[in-house]
């Protein structure tokens, strides 16, 4: 028990405990990506989905929102669901997209019918969600978006071109931003939800993106002449940018609602990118015949890094105390940056102890932890960027945060 516990908490922490003692998964039957982003074959979505779905009728996805919209009815209490689901050390869930920026911006911006309708196959995982964002030609300038609506009486007519659509090749569902009017920069976004699965050549083509990794988890999504109802417009016309904040806060982890988040099942076929892993890995590669820990300045380096994993640590804990919080937006969002660049610089000096056997690829029998460092280290810099690269995360730190003047 926590000493931040309810007595409903502590009770609710045992019965999770006490649930994935005797539920959670075994080995996986096949080899999985590092993180939900990366899935690609139907085989690790379904061990993924059906993962998702036992927990979910188990009562530890979905807990803090109403029992009406598919939810636990609970007060505060994914946050335990997701504590004990890192301490059992369960694989991560698919419908990471979904948990994390759809539930919440359905949740709060649409009609009640779709909410009803649409919360719980995404809580279950059922129904996999990607989001409709970036262009090529918007990305940090997210309000650029062209992607356009023209109505046509109850109906929109939807033409443009999305890019970076994690999960779009198994989506049933695409969170979606879009122009509904071309005088008007920001008052002329409007936002969606649409079922672009079933559209699937018939207004609707993905295709894979082909990242450094030899993985596909990114796709390129276009839209030709695809009609969706009004009804599934999330708020007002014209309102999509506010309707994105909402998105955006959540995906940075800076929304109220919690997310369900599960992951760290050591196997041969997932790895953490964490220090205690770094360290191991330096014990075992060799420098000149000895240990790589046997050299004083990479024990120095990766000292650093224990610091910096231990200082993050512990901003998490501080951002679940109100009464520690000095701005309700700053632990969360300085913590999207700092848990992004720790991992992207981990996973650096890791390929740096490996040297030239960094280039050996998953698989390869030679290859030091099963060549995971080196797809940790490229993974890194899309973690880096999404949810607004590090240097956007840093200007809204300092102008929202700090008061600081915006830069030109």
């Amino acid at each position: 028990m926590s000493e931040q516990d309810t007595p409903e908490q502590a009770g609710f922490r045992q019965y999770c405990r006490q649930w994935l003692h005797a539920n959670t998964p075994g080995e996986p039957p096949v080899r999985l990506p590092l993180s939900p982003l990366e899935i690609m074959t139907e085989a690790q979505l379904s061990y993924l989905q059906s993962w998702q779905k036992s927990a979910y009728d188990a009562g530890l996805v979905g807990c803090d929102y109403p029992v009406a919209v598919g939810g636990g009815g609970r007060s505060d209490c994914q946050r335990i669901a997701n504590e004990e689901m890192i301490r059992a050390r369960t694989p991560y869930f698919p419908n990471v997209i979904g948990l994390g920026m759809a539930a919440p911006t359905v949740f709060y911006h649409g009609q009640d019918a779709l909410k009803e309708r649409l919360l719980p196959r995404l809580f279950s995982g059922e129904d996999i969600w990607c989001q409709g964002f970036s262009e090529p030609g918007a990305g940090s300038d997210l309000a650029s978006v062209q992607t356009f609506a023209q109505r046509d009486g109850d109906k929109w007519v939807i033409n443009g071109h999305k890019v970076w659509t994690s999960l779009a090749h198994f989506a049933e569902w695409m969170i979606l931003l879009l122009r509904t009017d071309k005088s008007h920069k920001y008052d002329g976004l409007s936002y969606f939800v649409v079922p672009i699965r079933a559209a699937l050549g018939k207004g609707v083509t993905v295709r894979p993106l082909i990242k450094i990794t030899g993985e596909t988890g990114f796709n390129e999504v276009i839209f030709e002449n695809l009609e969706v109802d009004d009804s599934y417009r999330l708020d007002e016309l014209g309102k999509g940018w506010q309707v994105a904040m909402t998105t955006l806060l959540h995906e940075r982890g800076a929304g109220e609602l919690q997310t369900p988040r599960a992951g760290g099942m050591k196997s041969k076929s997932t790895h953490a990118t964490n220090t205690a892993n770094l360290i191991e890995l330096a014990r075992t590669m060799l420098r000149n015949g000895r240990p790589a820990s046997d050299d004083p300045l990479l024990r120095d380096r990766i000292m650093q890094m224990v610091i910096r994993e231990q200082g993050l640590a512990q901003n998490q804990r501080r951002a679940r105390v109100s009464a520690l919080q000095d701005h309700p937006l700053r632990l969360q969002l300085q913590n999207k940056l700092l848990a992004s660049e720790i991992t992207q610089d981990t996973a650096a000096i890791a390929v740096e102890v490996e040297g030239a056997c960094a280039s050996l690829y998953l698989g390869d029998e030679n290859a030091p932890s099963g060549g995971q460092w080196p797809m940790a280290y490229m993974n890194s810099y899309g973690m880096t960027i999404a949810a607004g690269t590090s240097e956007v995360q840093r200007n809204i730190l300092g102008e929202r945060v700090l008061g600081l003047a915006k830069s030109k």
